[in-house]
């Protein structure tokens, strides 16, 4: 499996609007499959926990079993590395491109 596969599985696990709502739910604290149900009152418990397994194959999400709770945490990592790859490169680049620009605006 390559680095390719695994930037694959996440930005396919970004592109479905309840599962960024997931990840935006535990980006303050865990929470437990049934408070995640809880927060989308029209889907089906399953559909949740389908969402669920996409994020944690894409390593989004990290779930541990307490009793009969199953606990779901937010794991940033594979956020940080494609900022790290993709997003931080293009911002630096089209950000020197902007100065390049309003320098030559202001020297003319």
């Amino acid at each position: 499996m390559s680095i390719h596969d695994d930037f694959d599985r996440i930005f396919k696990a970004l592109a479905h609007g309840v599962r960024r709502q997931i990840l935006d739910d535990l980006k303050d604290q865990p929470l437990t499959t049934g408070a995640l149900c809880d927060h989308f009152v029209d889907l089906d418990r399953c559909t949740v926990m389908q969402h669920l397994k996409v994020l944690e194959e894409a390593g989004l999400v990290i779930a541990e079993r307490h009793g009969r709770e199953r606990w779901n945490h937010l794991n940033a990592m594979p956020i940080q590395d494609i900022h790290d790859r993709w997003i931080g490169p293009h911002a630096a680049a089209a950000a020197a491109q902007l100065a390049r620009f309003k320098q030559a605006v202001e020297t003319q």
